[in-house]
Formats: C-alpha cells, structure tokens, sequence
C-alpha cells in the first residue's frame, strides 16, 4: 500500500497521537438533536437549544474533568455553540488541551433485501463539510457504521463490504480535509449469542474494514479506531472483565495493523462501571498492546451526570463532580490503575445502571 500523504499528513499523524495519549480519552458529546431530546426527556427537561447548550457546558466547563480528556466529539450545532461568558465552546476546549472533534455521518439506512442490516449515509458534499469543520476549529471526526448479529446469517457479506467501504471512503475524504478520522464500526450487542461469536465476527468485520482502508490508501497513523467491546449478547449471561479484556484484546491483535496509535472503545450500552472495569481490565494484561487503549464514551460519562443535573441550575456542581469522577475513573483505566467505586457516594448507583438500548441509534 501506498498511503495517500497530503498536505495534512504530519498534522494528522500528530493529531491522533496526541488524542491517543496514555491516561486520556475522548468524550462523545455527539447526540443528535433527536437522541439529546431523548435523554433531556428522561429527567423532564424540554429539548431546545438552551437546554442542550446548557448541558454542554456543564460538561465543557467542569472543573478539572477536561485534563482527562484529549477529545470531545461534538453535533454540528455543537461545534458553532458558545459558553454563557460569549467564549465559543471550540476555544474552551482548545485552550484546556482538549481538541474538538465532529459527527460527520447522516444515520443509517436499511440496506434493501436484507433483514433490517443497514449502511451509513453522509457522502452528500462530505468534502465540503470536512474542509468548513476543520475551519472553524474541529481536527477529527466521527461515522458510524452498524452491524448486527443475528440468528442465523447476520452479518452479511454484503453489510459487512458496504459499511467497510463506506467507513474507508469516510475516512480518505476527511483526510484530504485536515481531520483525523475515527473508524468506528459497531457490532451491537443485540442477541442472545455467546462471546465467542461476537470475537469471530468483531474479528472478520474489522479484518474487512482494514482491506478497504488499505485498498483506499488511507494513512492509518492519522487515523483512530473507535469498536465495540467483545462481550456476550445482551441476552447472554454475563462474564467477568477479564474475559471480556481477553477476547477483546486478542481480536485487536489479530487485525489492527501497529500503525493505528490508538483504539477508542465505545461503551454501546454498558452501565458507567461495567464500561470502566472491562477498560481497565484490558489494559492491565500482560501481552504486548501496540496501540494505546482508551475511550470515546458518551452515555457512560454522562448517565450520572445527566441524572444528577435534572435540568436544575442548583445541581450543576454536584452534577460536574459525578462528571469528574467518571472522567478519572476511565483516565484510571487507560493506564490500567482503577480500583473500582469511580463515581464514589455522590453518583450512587447510578454508575451501574445498564445503559443498553435495543437497535441503539446515535
């Protein structure tokens, strides 16, 4: 292969090593206007513009959570927002360390004569967009792609090829515009199979999209990769972290080529500390890891947070504190150093509470 070197190939590469720095992860402040309205719903808070402004910058502006973070992935309306203090939510990023990052993908849609499987869409003018978020301050970026395991076929060849392509096309496209791409194809938990099935197919889909990154000369060292965890389905008796660290770890091995810095694991529907423990669980084994091993959590950094917050200006201290402590207890886990209890008293048991959403959309 013969990677595509533009002119922003040295900060590209420069860019994910910094967003893939041991003891640091990304926070996905991505929702859709539909999916925020969701969780804004789930604590009697109205979804408009100030409520969602307003939850950001609790988030944005919590003291100290930032200097656990290297990235905060953020919607369209997001990226053009300002703090309360008229300071652009880009530059309070910025100037703590933190690079913005931007959802670039339209959603999925069903992919005809399949059984629900679908694709991404997102290419209308997605040059265009990436060169304007990249101006207005964002150095990475994020599409997903969506597969499922079903009972007898799922995932197809056909999902597995289309949603490869198009995350390699996504890819080459946002570094012809400045931004690191992160690659995130997810395998949802959806099921009743067990782990090993999840491994097998975590392992063939992942092989297939690093063929198609390759065949479209992507440069993998400005890229970042952002999968599922190998767990059973969530219809599927649970198991230990370590299993879950093990059969994980050993996927990556087998198909993530050394050049990518860094993997940024989705929490897709695990409660804050089952997330956290299943992350640190993986970092703590003894084999040899050549990329660092990391997060882009959205709903296990916020669940707590949200639920904490209620939409109430009172609450906003206690809700940065429970933001906090989830920020160090994944910051922890990056470096395979946390002990449990991330979260303390103040979040109770709301860190353990299952965050899974059948057929997730984000």
């Amino acid at each position: 292969m013969s990677a595509f070197v533009g002119k922003y190939a040295d900060e590209l590469i420069k860019t994910a090593k910094y967003i893939a720095t041991p003891g640091k992860g990304i926070l996905a402040a991505d929702e859709s206007t539909g999916t925020i309205g969701k969780r804004l719903s789930s604590i009697g808070v109205d979804n408009n513009e100030p409520n969602r402004q307003s939850l950001r910058e609790l988030l944005f502006t919590a003291p100290g959570a930032l200097s656990s973070l290297s990235g905060v992935i953020l919607f369209e309306e997001t990226l053009y927002q300002k703090a309360t203090s008229g300071k652009p939510f880009v530059d309070v990023l910025t100037e703590n360390g933190v690079i913005p990052g931007i959802k670039v993908d339209k959603g999925t849609v069903e992919i005809a004569g399949t059984n629900g499987e679908t694709t991404t869409q997102g290419f209308d003018s997605l040059g265009a967009r990436c060169a304007q978020y990249y101006k207005a301050g964002a150095r990475f970026a994020k599409w997903r792609a969506v597969l499922k395991i079903g009972a007898t076929v799922e995932p197809t060849e056909l999902a597995i090829q289309q949603n490869a392509q198009g995350l390699a096309r996504y890819a080459i496209i946002c570094q012809e515009n400045g931004l690191v791409p992160i690659v995130e194809p997810e395998v949802l938990t959806d099921g009743d199979h067990g782990i090993e099935k999840c491994a097998a197919v975590t392992e063939k889909v992942l092989a297939a999209v690093y063929k198609a990154l390759n065949d479209h000369h992507v440069l993998l060292e400005g890229t970042l990769l952002k999968p599922n965890m190998v767990t059973p389905g969530s219809d599927s008796p649970k198991v230990g972290a370590e299993v879950i660290a093990e059969y994980t770890v050993t996927a990556l091995r087998r198909t993530v080529p050394p050049a990518v810095p860094g993997i940024v694991f989705l929490s897709g529907g695990q409660s804050e500390e089952e997330a956290t423990l299943n992350l640190n669980a993986m970092n703590k084994l003894q084999v040899l890891k050549p990329w660092t091993l990391s997060f882009s959590f959205g709903r296990a950094l916020q669940q707590s947070t949200l639920k904490t917050w209620g939409g109430k200006r009172e609450n906003v201290g206690k809700a940065q504190e429970a933001f906090l402590a989830r920020c160090k207890a994944n910051s922890e886990a990056t470096l395979g150093k946390y002990t449990g209890a991330g979260g303390g008293s103040t979040a109770g048991g709301l860190a353990s509470e299952s965050l899974f959403v059948k057929g997730y959309k984000y």
